[in-house]
């Protein structure tokens, strides 16, 4: 059986989309670079990502920014108990 995973997260001014496989990272976007990539070793067989997947990431990081603000306006009056 293998584990895979697809973390995306944001802030104000940064961004992370990756995809795990066994806990080897296969793709990440490289917001700064505007691509995605493929850092995975030569001794294994390459596994290639379908066209579009970085354009899906910028769209997630504009999801991910959104649901931020929605968050942050929700919680703007929360009172933390002692």
């Amino acid at each position: 059986l293998h584990v895979d995973r697809q973390v995306t997260g944001c802030s104000d001014h940064d961004g992370e989309e990756v995809y795990n496989l066994d806990g080897e990272e296969m793709w990440f976007a490289d917001f700064i670079k505007r691509e995605g990539v493929e850092p995975q070793p030569p001794f294994i067989d390459h596994i290639t990502y379908q066209d579009g997947t970085y354009q899906t990431a910028e769209a997630n990081q504009q999801t991910c920014k959104s649901n931020l603000d929605v968050v942050r306006t929700a919680m703007k009056d929360f009172k933390i108990e002692d």
